[in-house]
């Protein structure tokens, strides 16, 4: 099933019919915009590095950030916030990171583009293991 975008009087007929009926109405979101910055602006702890197996990457969907472990105790971050539209990356599949909202792919490891239509990589995000935990952004 794919998420086709309802036009507004769709939208709005349904939420009518829906609320009449006493129905809570579900939106077709595969990915969400989420307001604040692309990268922290403050020091950000994000839990415990073994929640990162190596060679792989994890999403921090919350706080709009991906850690990658590329090699044991090496750790890269990087704005989990999309590009192209600003969405949250939705999840990590086959080694990309994917945005729901318009199907962009990332590298994991290095942030590039993999397919678009975003075409500007996602920001780099310092990232340190500080008192056994991860944290991203900059020191306080």
């Amino acid at each position: 099933m794919s998420c086709q975008p309802a036009s507004r009087r769709t939208v709005l007929r349904g939420a009518a019919l829906a609320g009449a009926a006493g129905v809570g109405v579900a939106a077709c979101s595969p990915g969400e915009k989420r307001p604040g910055p692309a990268t922290p602006t403050a020091p950000v702890e994000l839990g415990a590095p073994e929640e990162v197996p190596v060679g792989e990457a994890k999403l921090y969907r919350n706080d709009r950030l991906m850690v990658m472990q590329p090699a044991q105790g090496q750790f890269k971050a990087f704005s989990a916030v999309c590009t192209h539209g600003g969405c949250v990356l939705s999840k990590i599949v086959d080694g990309e990171a994917r945005c729901g909202c318009h199907g962009s792919r990332f590298d994991p490891a290095t942030g590039k583009v993999i397919d678009g239509p975003a075409n500007a990589p996602l920001p780099a995000v310092p990232v340190r293991v500080e008192g056994g935990k991860l944290v991203a952004g900059p020191k306080a």
